[in-house]
């Protein structure tokens, strides 16, 4: 604890979590909360779940699981270097996007539509580490400390997370997502490398691996006072150009746009289907405790979908909506 920070967050002052538990002998308490996640059937599905490109043929597209691993490194790299807790830094950067849906931000879109009550993946996220995800009869979810389930919230959206470490989470996540959607691009034949504006080149570099180390040790250069976690203004504005730059030429290119209206359609009339049927969840989640007791019939149907992977979706949309093949001859 001498080498933290004075600033880190400390797990013997963590706020400790919802439902008291005897302290571990040899883990504190951040790093049992990484465990947990890691151990999650939440975390097992990521490596199922779109990050841009919906079922790709290539072994090398990024998943939800791939870009988890990728923002937990980079997190990592900056809070060892500014002697913030990095137990409690991994925890969040593995937790933070458990509650995301199938197909990407397509899935998140399309169940904001259609779900009263909206949708936000941060919140599902917490969601799920609070109440969705069980490892106890004794409580409900994950029953993490209040700083990891504060930084899973804040990776995103409006809510900024209250301890630093879930602060370098959030701009790491950034990082990340712009830099390897990037590469996937390339990759898809959607870009080359020398499409990139000049002018962003200038500041971050040409190459992937240059680009996240020049923002990584600007992170580390201008956050030194550990007031918060920040970026120089040139290279914060190179990142919001090239985060633009990605909007313009891949997220609303027209391919990448026709596949997501299917995943979109999909998603929706799955949605309107349990809505109609809700006995089928119970059927299809078998021994499983019915993830939503006592809730909303909308809330059951929307932790359920926003649950499942690509693949699972799409063998539930043919299931229930595409004529069976016999077989026969």
């Amino acid at each position: 604890m001498s080498r933290l920070h004075p600033k880190a967050a400390k797990s013997l002052e963590s706020k400790g979590r919802e439902y008291p538990e005897p302290e571990c002998d040899v883990r504190t308490a951040y790093q049992r909360d990484r465990d947990r996640i890691i151990h999650s059937k939440a975390f097992r599905r990521l490596k199922h779940k779109t990050q841009v490109f919906f079922s790709p043929g290539g072994d090398h597209y990024r998943t939800r699981l791939t870009h988890t691993l990728e923002v937990a490194q980079i997190s990592r790299t900056v809070a060892r270097a500014l002697r913030l807790n990095e137990d409690l830094t991994e925890a969040i950067a593995l937790g933070h996007d458990l509650g995301h849906t199938p197909f990407g931000h397509s899935g998140e879109r399309a169940l904001r539509a259609v779900y009263p009550g909206g949708f936000e993946h941060n919140q599902q996220s917490l969601r799920v580490v609070e109440l969705l995800e069980s490892r106890s009869q004794l409580y409900p979810g994950l029953n993490l400390t209040a700083e990891t389930r504060d930084g899973i919230l804040g990776h995103s959206g409006g809510h900024m997370p209250t301890t630093l470490e879930g602060q370098v989470v959030r701009i790491a996540d950034r990082i990340a997502y712009v830099n390897h959607d990037i590469d996937d691009a390339i990759r898809a034949g959607l870009l080359r490398e020398d499409d990139i504006p000049s002018s962003i080149v200038s500041v971050l570099g040409q190459r992937h691996s240059e680009r996240i180390a020049t923002a990584v040790f600007d992170i580390i250069d201008n956050s030194q006072d550990l007031d918060a976690i920040r970026m120089s203004e040139p290279v914060q504005s190179a990142m919001d150009s090239l985060r633009s730059f990605l909007f313009s030429r891949v997220y609303n290119a027209e391919p990448v746009l026709f596949e997501s209206r299917k995943a979109e359609a999909v998603t929706q009339a799955l949605y309107r289907f349990y809505i109609d049927h809700p006995d089928r969840i119970e059927m299809e989640s078998g021994r499983e405790a019915h993830v939503s007791a006592g809730e909303a019939l909308e809330r059951t149907v929307c932790d359920w979908i926003a649950g499942m992977t690509d693949r699972y979706a799409l063998t539930q949309y043919r299931r229930y909506f595409l004529p069976r093949d016999w077989g026969g001859v």
